[in-house]
């Protein structure tokens, strides 16, 4: 372990942690980044950034991530493509293991995101991002004039489907049960639009594709196990989102779902920690908010450090 002491450590890559690592190295804090095995985050998964200010023409998102990662590493961010295993917050300098290695920070920036719940049906993994998706604003917009399904009973598949209907010919919502966890107003807007079909007692089986990408699904009815086919260009899983945060081990303040909570701006409850994006965020998750924030944490990190010397 090298006894040197970090200005500022960043956990987790994406756009909430690149541009957090873009400010505190123009601001010369020599920060280092573990950016997790899955570096980019979620827009990694993404084909088409078509809503990022700055890109008239769009942009792959694992392109948009090698932007940003070159552009703060230009400005002397450091990065490791490695995952945080734990950390200790009791006393500072706060402590970060990464795979056995031992480093130490004044302050550290948390920015690993939250993981969309997959279904894990067969065909999955081969039609994420051609087809299947987490993120209807991200993605409806490739949909027009097609018919797509949304997997889900709570308020964001309500909001999903009703949200794709601006593009697609049909919004078929598939809940495994009769009952939903949605909110009554939610709820009734979605079985109202005519556009909208909802199908209860139904799961996905299995994916169907060819070469080109999704054309549907097998669904299974939970009571009898009896099955049918769907058709579908467009799938929407929305049946929620999982911060990633095990690794705190319960060191800092989250709401019931494992969300990071702000105390003071972007400082979480532990002084010299701060937290931005998608593991704050659960109700925007949009690329511009979680570098918004990104920027927000790296300034606060930056003034908070100035306070402590």
């Amino acid at each position: 372990m090298g006894e040197d002491v970090r200005s500022v450590i960043i956990v987790g890559s994406g756009p909430a942690g690149y541009t957090a690592g873009l400010y505190a190295a123009r601001a010369l804090l020599e920060p280092l980044m573990f950016a997790g095995y899955m570096s980019g985050g979620q827009l990694m998964l993404t084909s088409d950034v078509e809503n990022f200010p700055g890109y008239p023409q769009g942009v792959e998102g694992p392109a948009m991530m090698i932007h940003m990662r070159e552009q703060a590493e230009r400005f002397g961010l450091e990065v490791q493509d490695k995952n945080v295993e734990r950390v200790d917050l009791s006393e500072r300098p706060f402590r970060v293991w990464v795979e056995g290695d031992e480093f130490r920070a004044d302050s550290l920036i948390i920015c690993t995101g939250a993981e969309a719940i997959w279904l894990g049906a067969e065909g999955e993994d081969e039609q994420k991002g051609r087809g299947i998706s987490t993120c209807a604003t991200c993605d409806g917009a490739f949909f027009r004039d097609e018919e797509i399904i949304v997997i889900g009973g709570g308020d964001s598949a309500m909001e999903e489907a009703t949200f794709l209907t601006r593009f697609a010919s049909k919004v078929t919502i598939i809940h495994r049960r009769d009952v939903f966890r949605a909110s009554k107003v939610m709820y009734e807007r979605a079985s109202k639009h005519p556009k909208i079909d909802i199908l209860t007692f139904r799961q996905v089986k299995k994916w169907l594709a060819n070469q080109d990408g999704l054309t549907g699904a097998i669904l299974e009815d939970p009571r009898d196990g009896s099955v049918e086919e769907i058709s579908c260009s467009g799938a929407f899983i929305a049946i929620g989102h999982k911060p990633i945060t095990d690794f705190l081990e319960g060191q800092l303040e989250t709401d019931e779902e494992g969300y990071i909570i702000h105390s003071s701006n972007t400082m979480a409850s532990v002084p010299g920690v701060f937290a931005a994006g998608d593991v704050v965020d659960k109700r925007y998750r949009q690329a511009i908010t979680a570098a918004g924030m990104g920027c927000q944490a790296a300034i606060d990190a930056e003034r908070w450090l100035e306070d402590q010397h």
